[in-house]
């Protein structure tokens, strides 16, 4: 391309005529395409999606990241051309990925360009702003509010599902009808597993946690606020649901539970621990025990439910041998559970509010030196989310940044056990949670559970609508029995909130 066709790309920048920009570019030829086109191109879809209404910018930012991750490659190149390349290039990547609600990424392109250009105030604010925006996510579309408008857009688009489940040939039609219920649950979620269909008196919409608790929080949540004229015709659930007779076929074999042994003990609170050996899949953990593995799993999903699998076993041993001790096959593992685990909970197994609630107690060393990491100082709590607490310690975002994308905000209050007798520990903490659940009212907070340390009381929650859960705190605490209190996300590497200050400060 010639200076004068930048020049007029240039310009057409400067007046705001992205679209034109995006024409020109797009009509050339593939040949033509060089980093620095492709660039400008990305940067044009940045700025046409700061003029569309969400949801719909997010296609034109995803095209951003879709053109500009596949130049990295060729970044060092670019640099010898025009060092500023490094800069621009960090930058626009950062940009899209801070739109689209994913500033975690965004801040690392960031940090970069500003290295490639220091002192850039442009950068710097962006920055700060994906700093605050991750220890206080308050720019971010609550869940409460995404979960109202994804079930307005599926009953607006609910009829054209029924009509596509219909179909004779539904084979045919199986990749427009996900993308269909997809793109009317995409208010809700940024990505969310799901099947679809028909019982013989209802439609289905069956909402998949793929075994990730945090997830299941969030499902559970959705489900429950579906609306009731939707549900004359559809059955809304969380988890596959038990099957019998499933099977998988693998090199003209079946494989069944029938096929799969089980070695199961009891754990603590109606918990499971599992070995299961497969003759049939005993050459593929040679070659592929992660593959054997996910077999083992859609099994077990089918034998005992999703949900109550997720619930009921702590973990897993597949054998490349059999065990000791005489098993069972896992066809019997469900009544093994209902009689001798959990005779009074199994037949609300597979309810999503009952699988989320089981709780774990753990315990910890608090730390003796004197500059101390927040809840480092833990000797005892409970959490029904176990991933929030693994992730926290290991400095793991990944469960934060999935839920961040659609709203959700897990986190804790924390506030000096100054002054608390220890007898009323306990009793503290559960009195702030039922004064600011009742405050703050139903459909806001789900509270995971807690901890007590040498210095702090710790209270968990998975916030649906952070702001209102917030001020709602901030008017329990300032007639609570302590000095001061804060809010802290579930990242380990953010500042803390505070909401109520100690009157020494």
């Amino acid at each position: 391309m010639n200076q004068e066709f930048f020049s007029q790309l240039d310009q057409w920048n400067e007046e705001d005529r992205y679209q034109e920009i995006i024409d020109a570019i797009e009509a050339l030829p593939g040949e033509a395409l060089d980093f620095r086109l492709i660039s400008d191109l990305a940067r044009a879809y940045n700025n046409l999606a700061i003029d569309v209404m969400p949801p719909e910018d997010r296609p034109l930012y995803q095209r951003a990241l879709d053109l500009l991750l596949p130049l990295e490659s060729q970044l060092e190149e670019a640099v010898r051309q025009n060092p500023d390349a490094a800069h621009t290039w960090n930058f626009r990547v950062a940009y899209a990925y801070f739109y689209l609600d994913q500033e975690s990424k965004a801040l690392p392109y960031f940090e970069k360009a500003l290295e490639a250009r220091p002192g850039d105030e442009d950068t710097q604010e962006m920055i700060d702003r994906c700093g605050r925006s991750l220890a206080l996510p308050l720019g971010v579309k609550p869940f409460q509010v995404r979960t109202r408008e994804g079930w307005n857009s599926f009953l607006a688009g609910e009829g054209e599902l029924r009509a596509l489940l219909d179909q004779e040939n539904r084979e045919d039609i199986s990749r427009e009808l996900v993308e269909r219920c997809s793109e009317l649950l995409s208010p809700a979620f940024c990505d969310v597993a799901f099947e679809l269909g028909h019982n013989g008196e209802k439609y289905e919409l069956i909402l998949v946690p793929e075994g990730d608790r945090t997830r299941l929080f969030q499902l559970a949540y959705f489900q429950k606020h579906a609306p009731e004229e939707l549900l004359d015709r559809w059955n809304i659930k969380v988890g596959r649901t038990r099957s019998s007779g499933f099977g998988l076929r693998m090199n003209g074999q079946d494989i069944t539970a029938e096929d799969v042994y089980v070695w199961a003990e009891k754990t603590e609170d109606h918990g499971l621990g599992l070995k299961v050996y497969c003759e049939e899949l005993a050459p593929l953990m040679e070659r592929d025990e992660n593959q054997v593995y996910h077999i083992i799993y859609i099994l077990l999903d089918q034998a005992l439910g999703e949900l109550a699998a997720m619930r009921y076993v702590d973990y897993l041993d597949v054998l490349k041998s059999p065990d000791a001790g005489e098993g069972i096959t896992l066809d019997k593992l469900a009544d093994f559970v209902a009689t001798e685990v959990d005779p009074e909970g199994w037949p609300q197994a597979n309810d999503p509010e009952m699988a989320s609630q089981r709780y774990t107690a753990y315990e910890g060393k608090p730390s003796e030196g004197e500059d101390w990491p927040l809840r480092a100082d833990v000797y005892v709590g409970v959490t029904c989310c176990v991933p929030l607490i693994n992730g926290y310690f290991q400095g793991d975002d990944h469960y934060m940044d999935q839920l961040h994308r659609d709203g959700v905000v897990p986190g804790f209050f924390y506030y000096p056990l100054d002054g608390v007798d220890q007898k009323d520990i306990l009793e503290l903490r559960d009195q702030l949670e039922q004064a600011i659940e009742a405050r703050c009212g139903e459909g806001t907070v789900t509270f995971t559970g807690g901890a007590t340390g040498t210095t702090f009381g710790y209270l968990d929650f998975i916030a649906w609508d952070l702001k209102t859960l917030l001020d709602s705190a901030v008017e329990v605490f300032a007639g609570a029995p302590v000095e001061w209190a804060a809010f802290h996300t579930f990242r380990y590497h953010v500042n803390g909130i505070g909401l109520k200050q100690s009157e020494q400060e």
